[in-house]
């Protein structure tokens, strides 16, 4: 009985272990592990289906029968120091072997081995180990992808903070709470205050209105908020034109503005529409210009018939008569209109001047001598000028003009009321704005500021100021032509005048003559012809053609030629005197010809002559006189220039002059 009771607990035993043997088999086979047990001596004594699929895909793979020919070379010794390890702790790990199947086969996976002895008691026991190898190729996979996605990361990450740092507006980013948390160098720049300092500081701080719109962050994903007035940490005051942008996070929303300083912009602006009224004002100048050359044609020919007719009524008067008054102050009203057209003609003319180096210093002491003449005694002229003075290549004479209309329009604006007017001259660079400004080059000037201190002028009268015929003085007072003359005078001499007034605090012309440099040398005037000073007797019967578009002048000529003993033509067509002059050459011994003719030029007449009869002297006469027409004239063989209007001695003694040097 005590038998078949140790049989049936042994029977019991043997059926568990056989029952245990086959779920270990059966879970050994169909584990998803490359499962494997290996003898002492790297043998495999065992492998499932799943380490046959990946160690020996295909038939023609390498068989699996031992495990270290499949562990590549780099990962071989690691792997022997974990069978070892296994061998004495009783299981270790090694993590990320690669086996290569073939050249092109690769598994990464982590190897798992366990230590264990087999046998039963009095037989030698085996030693075995049972491993696994779990696959971390898909981890890897993933790995590098997360690894190669943080580095894409952190290479935009770096690339945004180059771009924030390296932006020409001023980025600032702030948190839910209106906290700033991004401050670039920009932001630092524009409103003066470090990054370490506003980090953490409110938006308010720097944009007082931008606060208040960044309740749009629940409407829409951004908005341009336009131009606002911003404050430094100074507190100072600065516009700039602002847009924002809003991000929705887990966290809350997060606001990025965009500053733009438009300081330099309303500079640019202001500049341009400067620019913009000075050509505006140039075209006008221009336009202007152009107008009163073609009037002083027409008009120096009305003055000169008034004037030459007057002196030829004074000859016919005696000097006791009631008419010789009359005449007298005929003939100072034809002057003074004269010298009003020649006004205009300096304002409108736009050839060079004359230079030669002129002396400002001496230039005010002659034009303080004139005014103290006239000056009322309740003004008081005070003229400071700064020791060693350069000289100037200018037009004396035209810069005399210019200091005296400058003087008695400061005296004229004070009026009867006591008050001052103070000359100021010396040297000076100006500076860059006032260069660009007043379109000077740069360089050294002579700057002669006129002071007064009337009652100044208002922004409408400043933009009036130098044009011409505008006048503020009652009528009859005041041509409007003074300061325009000054205007021309100083665009001759590569210069400039720039006024400064404020009502009720006076106002102040400058003029900037450029400086003569050290050791220059002054353009040599053109000598003048000498003047005759008594009047030549004529030939007997020398013929004088005079060739001029007025009928009046023509006339006068006439009249005033034959009293004085010459044989007289006189023509109004260019082409009749020239064919007069075709029929009998000989018979001319003087042609007076007009400049500016319709359809036909004093020039081209002369031309023409030069053809008839090449030694005949001709004398062109114009009322303006330009240095391109006076080289046009004596290249073409004139022998003198009239200006006209001009006197009837004048006129005369050319004629005198050029019979006389032909005989």
């Amino acid at each position: 009985m005590e038998l078949e009771a140790q049989n049936k607990v042994l029977q019991y035993s043997q059926a568990s272990a056989e029952r245990a043997s086959e779920r270990f088999e059966a879970l050994f086979a169909s584990v998803p592990l490359s499962l494997m047990v290996l003898d002492e001596h790297d043998m495999v004594v065992q492998a499932n289906a799943m380490a046959h699929r990946s160690f020996q895909p295909t038939e023609r793979d390498r068989p699996l029968t031992a495990l270290m020919p499949f562990v590549s070379a780099h990962d071989a010794e690691r792997v022997r120091l974990a069978f070892a390890e296994a061998r004495q702790q009783g299981q270790a790990l090694a993590t990320e072997v690669v086996f290569a199947q073939g050249e092109q086969v690769r598994i990464t996976g982590d190897l798992h081995i366990a230590f264990i002895t087999l046998g039963h008691e009095g037989e030698t026991p085996q030693h075995q180990y049972l491993c696994a190898v779990i696959d971390q190729g898909p981890l890897l996979a993933e790995r590098s992808a997360l690894q190669e996605r943080n580095e894409q990361l952190r290479a935009s990450e770096k690339r945004l903070e180059a771009v924030i740092n390296s932006a020409l507006d001023a980025i600032v980013c702030v948190d839910q709470h209106q906290r700033i948390t991004v401050f670039n160098p920009t932001a630092a720049v524009l409103f003066q205050c470090s990054a370490s300092d506003a980090l953490g500081s409110r938006l308010e701080r720097f944009l007082p209105d931008a606060a208040q719109a960044l309740g749009f962050g629940q409407l829409t994903t951004q908005a341009v908020l336009g131009e606002m007035t911003a404050r430094t940490a100074a507190g100072k005051e600065l516009s700039v034109e602002v847009s924002v942008s809003f991000e929705h996070h887990a966290d809350g929303l997060s606001t990025t503005v965009f500053a733009r300083d438009l300081t330099s912009r309303k500079r640019a602006e202001a500049q341009r529409t400067e620019l913009e009224a000075q050509l505006r004002e140039s075209h006008k100048m221009q336009a202007v210009g152009t107008m009163a050359g073609g009037i002083a044609h027409d008009f120096n020919n009305i003055l000169g018939a008034i004037l030459g007719n007057v002196e030829l009524a004074m000859a016919d008067c005696t000097p006791e008569s009631g008419a010789m008054v009359s005449l007298r102050e005929i003939q100072k009203a034809g002057r003074r209109a004269r010298d009003l057209v020649r006004q205009i003609l300096t304002f409108s003319r736009n050839e060079p001047p004359r230079l030669n180096a002129v002396d400002l210093a001496e230039a005010l002491h002659d034009t303080e001598r004139l005014l103290r003449v006239t000056m009322p005694p309740t003004v008081a002229l005070q003229i400071h000028i700064a020791p060693h003075l350069p000289t100037v290549l200018a037009d004396a004479t035209q810069v005399e003009q210019a200091l005296l209309n400058l003087c008695t329009n400061a005296i004229h604006a004070i009026g009867t009321a006591k008050g001052t007017v103070r000359v100021d001259a010396l040297p000076l660079r100006p500076d860059t704005a006032l260069c660009d400004r007043l379109g000077l080059p740069a360089g050294d000037y002579v700057a002669i500021s006129v002071h007064d201190n009337g009652p100044g002028m208002d922004a409408a009268t400043l933009q009036r100021v130098f044009e011409p015929f505008f006048t503020t003085k009652p009528v009859g007072q005041g041509t409007g032509l003074g300061l325009a003359v000054v205007h021309g005078v100083m665009r001759t001499h590569a210069g400039a005048v720039d006024v400064h007034s404020t009502p009720g605090q006076g106002s102040c012309f400058t003029l900037y003559f450029p400086a003569q440099a050290e050791g220059a040398a002054a353009p040599t005037a053109t000598e003048p012809a000498p003047a005759v000073t008594a009047p030549l007797a004529p030939p007997a019967q020398q013929h004088v053609m005079y060739v001029d578009d007025d009928q009046a002048l023509v006339f006068l000529v006439e009249r005033l030629l034959r009293r004085r003993g010459y044989r007289t033509s006189g023509y109004t067509d260019p082409m009749a005197a020239l064919q007069a002059l075709r029929a009998a050459p000989q018979d001319v011994h003087l042609l007076v010809t007009d400049y500016n003719m319709p359809g036909y030029s004093g020039v081209e007449l002369l031309q023409a002559v030069r053809e008839v009869r090449p030694d005949l002297p001709v004398a062109l006469a114009s009322g303006y006189v330009t240095a391109e027409i006076e080289q046009a004239a004596l290249a073409a063989g004139a022998r003198a220039l009239i200006h006209k209007p001009n006197d009837v001695q004048e006129l005369c003694d050319t004629v005198d002059r050029l019979i006389h040097a032909a005989e």
